[in-house]
């Protein structure tokens, strides 16, 4: 390899290391200006309980997909630590749910917040060919309607989760 290639190649390598850093930090800056935006429209998520009573549903390993802005499937939340995905056990008590995701904390769903349990084929960073998305919309105390997403190891489990606003379980 001659002086004048060598040179040329170290030329172009550096142009594309800085491209490339160049498209992270602007990824990056995205991101912290959807929690900035997001941060008066989330709101603190409601605190964890001293105890809750039996379990009814679960618990149900899975994924943790994700929180997206009700109605708007793919409107990612960023704010609150509900933009990363995570391993996660799905548990329903009397008092509400609790997602336990591994390596972020718990969301705890109170009871009364939750607007429906739904199946859905996607949610913001995830999209299946079938229904395999246990979906919960749910109030926030600022007010705003989000939609977790948790999807099942087990796809046959999702039917104990779909329940009906009133808190009887439906059939899948």
């Amino acid at each position: 390899m001659n002086d004048q290639t060598l040179i040329g190649s170290l030329v172009m390598a550096a142009v594309i290391a800085l491209l490339i850093g160049f498209f992270i930090r602007r990824l990056a800056t995205g991101w912290r200006n959807r929690v900035a935006r997001q941060a008066e429209l989330i709101g603190n998520l409601p605190a964890l309980p001293d105890s809750v009573g039996p379990v009814l549903t679960g618990p149900t390993k899975g994924l943790y997909v994700g929180s997206t802005i009700a109605p708007h499937w793919n409107d990612k939340v960023a704010a609150a630590a509900l933009g990363f995905r995570a391993k996660a056990v799905l548990t329903r008590y009397p008092e509400g749910m609790m997602l336990q995701r591994s390596g972020i904390g718990p969301i705890w769903i109170p009871d009364e917040s939750i607007v429906a349990v739904r199946s859905e084929r996607a949610i913001a960073g995830k999209a299946l060919t079938h229904d395999g998305i246990v979906a919960i919309r749910w109030r926030l105390a600022s007010g705003t309607e989000i939609d977790t997403g948790f999807r099942a190891d087990d796809r046959g489990e999702i039917g104990k989760w779909v329940v009906s606003t009133s808190g009887n379980e439906e059939d899948v």
